[in-house]
Order: C-alpha cells, then sequence, then structure tokens
C-alpha cells in the first residue's frame, strides 16, 4: 500500500520551514502519543507523524524526499532513517523537559543609580564621578572559583553536561544535575577570597558623561559596568538614573522653561521693560500698557536643547501684578483717588473683567427672584 505524503500526515505546505513542520509535529504528538492516547490507530499516526518529522527537519533528507519521494529511502537513496527517537521527541519538547543543555553561567545582574543634578548641569552637560558597590570578578581565581593553582573539575555524576537523564517509556525527561546543579563542574578546592563564588564585593569609582539636555527620567546606560557575572559570565549593565533638583526660578516642561516674573501695579497699567533671567544671562522684556496678571511672554530658543535633538525650546515668562504692601497714608489716600477717579471696583471703561464679573453676579440674583 502506497505510503501517504509527509506534508500530508504534517497538515502542512510543501513550502513549510522548520519552525513550522516542528510545530506540527508537536501538535501531532501530543495528539496521538500512546501514553495519552489509548484509541485504536492512535500509535500508527503517532508513528507516521515521527516518521515525517524526522525527514522533513532533515535538510539532505527533505531535498531527496521531494525530489525523489518516499522512494528515496526504499531504494536505498539516502538509507533509513535511524533516529533515536528520544533525541527527536527531546528536540521538539525541550522547552517542557529541559532540553539536555549544559547550564550556562549566569549573567551579572544589572545596576541602576540615582543621580540628582541641577537644572543648569542637564542643560549644558556634565561628567560626574560616582561610587558603586558592586560584584566584581574576583582577582585571586580571576572568576573560576578554584583556589589558584587548582581547577574546577569535570562532574562525575553529568560527565560535564550539567543534566541527569531519565526514561520513561518514550519520554526522555532531562533535569539539572543534583550533584554540580547544572553547571557541569565541581569545585573540590574553592577559592579563599571569594569562597568559590568567583566574585567579591567591591566600591568601584565611574566617570559618567552626562550629555546635555537630560530630564528626569532619563537613563544612562554604561555597558558592563554591574555586576560581574558567575564563573566568568558577562557582566551586566549599569544604569544611571538623572533626577533634576528644583530649581528657585525656572520650571521645566519638555525643552520649554516657565517663570514668573512680578510686575508692579503701576508698570501693568502703563508698560514699560524689565530685565528677565535667562539660561545665558538677562534680558530686556517690553512689558505693554494694560497687562493683566498671569500673561504669558515667550521668549524663542531661550529655552533646552533636547538631548535627541531638533529644535532647541522656549522660555515663557508669566507675569504677575504684585499689589503694593506697607502703604503709608498719602498712598493710601493717593490709591483712593485713583480708584474714585476709574469709577469705583466695577468702573465700565477702566475695568472690563470686573463690571463682566459684576453684571453676571447681578444676572444671577436676579434669576433666583424672578
Amino acid at each position: 500500500m502506497a505510503k501517504k505524503d509527509y506534508y500530508e500526515i504534517l497538515g502542512v505546505s510543501k513550502t513549510a520551514d522548520e519552525r513550522e513542520i516542528k510545530k506540527a509535529y508537536k501538535r501531532l504528538a501530543m495528539k496521538y502519543h500512546p501514553d495519552r492516547n489509548q484509541e485504536e490507530g492512535a500509535e500508527t499516526l503517532f508513528k507516521q507523524s515521527k516518521e515525517a518529522y524526522e525527514v522533513l527537519t532533515d535538510s539532505r533528507k527533505r531535498a531527496a524526499y521531494d525530489q525523489y519521494g518516499h522512494a528515496a529511502f526504499e531504494q536505498g537513496h539516502m538509507g533509513g532513517s535511524g533516529a533515536d527517537f528520544s533525541d527527536i521527541f527531546g528536540d521538539v519538547f525541550g522547552d517542557i523537559f529541559g532540553g539536555g543543555r549544559r547550564k550556562r553561567a549566569t549573567r551579572g545582574s544589572d545596576l541602576r543609580y540615582n543621580l540628582e543634578l541641577s537644572l543648569e548641569e542637564t542643560v549644558r552637560g556634565v561628567t560626574k564621578e560616582i561610587r558603586i558597590p558592586v560584584l566584581v570578578e574576583c582577582d585571586a581565581c580571576h572568576g573560576s572559583g578554584a583556589k589558584p593553582g587548582s581547577s574546577p573539575i569535570t562532574c562525575p555524576t553529568c560527565h560535564g553536561q550539567g543534566q541527569v537523564q531519565m526514561r520513561q517509556g518514550f519520554f526522555s525527561v532531562q533535569q539539572a544535575c543534583p550533584h554540580c546543579h547544572g553547571r557541569g563542574q565541581i569545585i573540590n578546592d574553592p577559592c579563599n577570597k571569594c569562597h568559590s563564588h568567583g566574585r567579591v564585593e567591591k566600591s568601584k569609582t565611574l566617570s559618567v558623561k552626562i550629555p546635555a539636555g537630560v530630564d528626569t527620567g532619563d537613563r544612562i546606560r554604561l555597558a558592563g559596568e554591574g555586576e560581574a557575572g558567575e564563573h566568568g559570565a558577562s557582566a551586566g549593565d549599569l544604569y544611571v538614573q538623572v533626577q533634576v533638583k528644583a530649581h528657585p526660578i525656572f520650571e521645566r516642561e519638555g525643552n520649554n522653561l516657565y517663570c514668573e516674573v512680578p510686575i508692579s501695579f503701576a508698570m501693568a497699567a502703563l508698560g514699560g521693560e524689565i530685565e528677565v533671567p535667562t539660561l545665558d544671562g538677562r534680558v530686556k522684556l517690553k512689558i505693554p500698557a494694560e497687562t493683566q496678571t498671569a500673561k504669558l511672554f515667550r521668549m524663542r530658543d531661550k529655552g533646552i536643547k533636547s538631548v535627541r535633538g531638533g529644535s532647541q525650546g522656549d522660555l515663557l515668562c508669566r507675569v504677575v501684578v504684585e499689589t503694593p504692601v506697607n502703604l503709608n497714608d498719602k498712598q493710601k489716600q493717593l490709591l483712593k483717588e485713583l480708584e474714585a477717579s476709574l469709577g469705583g471696583p466695577s468702573g465700565d471703561n477702566n475695568s472690563p473683567r470686573s463690571k463682566s464679573f459684576f453684571d453676571g453676579v447681578k444676572n444671577f440674583f436676579d434669576d433666583l427672584t424672578r
């Protein structure tokens, strides 16, 4: 009886890649494996899918099969498959049962350092020295964990594989070696300085270049400056987390700077010119007559240049009309005369916002009494 097409058995197209073939076989193996499915014919379907998988995941066998079909193996073109089932099953289900791979030495942990900077430092950029406690490679054993002059030996239990294997029927289950804990090596003569860990605690000083334009929340990565890895593995990274201190004058929002500028009642009414601070020094700002509190004045390109490039931000000055205090009798009298000349608190022409407010209040109470 003619054999069924391998692609049809797995339910994949002839252009399917290895990942698709493995996925299809895994699904069928889980469905028809004799330990899971006792129905009649399940074992036959399982063996068919296994055979198809063996051929289609081997580039040489697949090429021969695509050219000659089943005759490629029956007539000796490629010879029998001869593959051990445990190898194939372990390959497909390695993610479930451990894969039989020796445990890799663990990469060092990443570290974080919180660095507080002034606004001026973030705007112009600065180089800072920081001191951090960290695990570094032991200089006595150079990370091996073994006493100088000695070396780790191959684990006699797993023979350096880091895994031990147990068979249960068709299954080949692999676990970390209990003797060497998956490393494949044992240290009989540990280093006196690091006590076989391969790492020691130490404080180190680093020079960190802070680029201009950084802001709170930005991180600077220093590759390989984290903790040393276990037994010679690569070191982790150090992340410098930026925190900008509050400034007595400026507030930052994105690349723009904000500041409040107090002006006198007379200047707000009559207009004038004042000096305002910027990061590059003082500049003059013209205040037009009849300026109200909270009016924003924008000074182009007086903000911050982003660390990511692009245009420079602006400086926005928010004016605050300051009420005079500690008035003498003459000053109070002059203000009363000014108020009278303006027609009182709700003067029509001189205080349009006051007039609008009091008109609204009057209409509100009129509506309540109707």
